[in-house]
């Protein structure tokens, strides 16, 4: 035997190798534990899924059954509305364009006759005055005229008493 080595590195080697089988085995075992446990939870959850989520699910379905013809009918409803909006606003824009035309045309001529009666007025009231300014005028200058000629007089008076009398200053 003395190839072989010491008795007692073999125990050791064999003891160490037990341990580690050892430690092996006990955390498969607490694995084992631990996916088991894990396993009871997701079938806990998985109940309580079906029990809520699904009736809520198929509740959902049956009212997306429900109301997805009258949301197709809404929105043909809306898609009408839209075109009978849309030809009834082009309609008053029509009418609304021609009624300002017209009221352009009336704008016109109203201004037109106002522009009319002003230049008239003007007229008139110019040849009321050349009217009465004219003869007003012919009748000034004749009042100067006889002014002047009463004036005329009555300096030559003076001159005829101032020269009669001698003095001129009296």
């Amino acid at each position: 035997m003395h190839n072989e080595g010491p008795s007692w590195v073999l125990i050791l080697f064999t003891a160490v190798t037990a341990a580690a089988f050892l430690m092996q085995a006990v955390a498969l075992l607490i694995m084992a534990v631990a996916a088991r446990s894990a396993v009871g939870r997701l079938n806990e959850v998985t109940k309580q899924a079906q029990e809520h989520a699904l009736p809520a699910l198929a509740t959902a379905r049956h009212l997306l059954d429900e109301v997805s013809p009258k949301l197709k009918v809404a929105a043909q409803n809306v898609l009408e509305v839209s075109h009978t909006l849309k030809h009834e606003s082009t309609h008053v824009s029509g009418a609304v364009d021609e009624l300002l035309k017209k009221a352009e045309v009336q704008v016109d001529r109203v201004d037109e006759m106002v522009t009319g009666t002003l230049n008239s007025i003007a007229y008139a009231t110019s040849t009321v005055q050349r009217a009465v300014t004219t003869p007003m005028r012919q009748v000034g200058a004749v009042l100067s005229g006889l002014r002047a000629g009463f004036g005329a007089l009555r300096s030559k008076d003076r001159n005829s008493h101032e020269t009669a009398d001698g003095d001129p200053f009296s």
